[in-house]
């Protein structure tokens, strides 16, 4: 399997790519983690998993579609090989997994990162077998409505708390605002790398997403609206963006009877 130069090793070579110019910029620029939350109930998010290197680093985040699907960003399943990745749910402590599994297949949507500014940045990733579920481990569900601007959303995820620190070992939750996609754009000078596919939240400076989170579920009134995609680390004043599960909703359910951008 052909291995992308994507976001994480970008991040390692410390550089990555100004997607509105083709220009090298301050890798601060698509840092995703949790900045500003707290640590998360026991169980408070199901749905949740923990992507991983079979090295047991965490790398991103995603939610159960079902028993054998996960629903992630589309750079967390090319950021690896398929076989050097893992699959953890149902756990709040990343270390200490409910279940493991290992990923078969994964199905990134067709027109993803053309061109190069992290739009349609979404994928699908088939488990290996069966997931088991309980109270700790369960599907989520996708919301089939759009939160209006100044909606209270959740976001959860294993992040590290400030840029440059290495993620955390449990769960941690914040709540965030939705912003209009308009003001969203303009705040980012009209930047190309946020289109029809993104949902945008800002609620105040030291409050948001940064790597680690990548993949992470966006929940509203307990529905999923959005997936971490990029943002500038870390909490620095500006909004952060997330693929709009309600936009892709067609998608999802289609592509995982079969997609021409497979990663097997």
């Amino acid at each position: 399997m052909a291995v992308r130069l994507s976001l994480i090793w970008l991040l390692l070579l410390g550089t990555s790519i100004d997607v509105t110019r083709g220009k090298r910029l301050d890798r601060k620029l698509l840092d995703n983690r949790i900045v500003g939350g707290q640590e998360a109930e026991d169980g408070v998010a199901p749905y949740q998993v923990s992507i991983q290197t079979t090295w047991k680093t965490h790398i991103c985040s995603g939610v159960i579609l079902n028993e054998q699907w996960i629903l992630t960003a589309g750079h967390c399943a090319l950021d690896f090989s398929i076989e050097d990745l893992r699959i953890i749910v149902g756990t709040n402590d990343r270390l200490e997994p409910g279940q493991t599994l290992f990923p078969d297949e994964a199905l990134v949507h067709c027109l993803y990162d053309i061109p190069y500014v992290y739009n349609n940045d979404i994928a699908l990733i088939h488990v290996n077998e069966s997931i088991i579920f309980n109270d700790r481990t369960q599907i989520v569900e996708l919301s089939r409505e759009q939160p209006p601007a100044g909606s209270t959303v959740t976001l959860t995820g294993w992040g590290a708390p400030e840029s440059s620190f290495p993620t955390v070992q449990h769960l941690q939750t914040i709540n965030l605002t939705i912003i209009a996609h308009e003001e969203c754009r303009e705040r980012w000078d009209f930047h190309d790398g946020i289109d029809v596919g993104h949902i945008c939240t800002f609620t105040r400076e030291g409050e948001g997403a940064c790597s680690g989170d990548s993949g992470g579920p966006l929940m509203w009134e307990g529905k999923l609206v959005g997936l971490v995609n990029w943002g500038r680390a870390c909490a620095v004043g500006m909004p952060d963006m997330y693929a709009n599960t309600v936009y892709y909703q067609d998608w999802i359910r289609r592509t995982r009877s079969g997609c021409k951008n497979r990663v097997t």
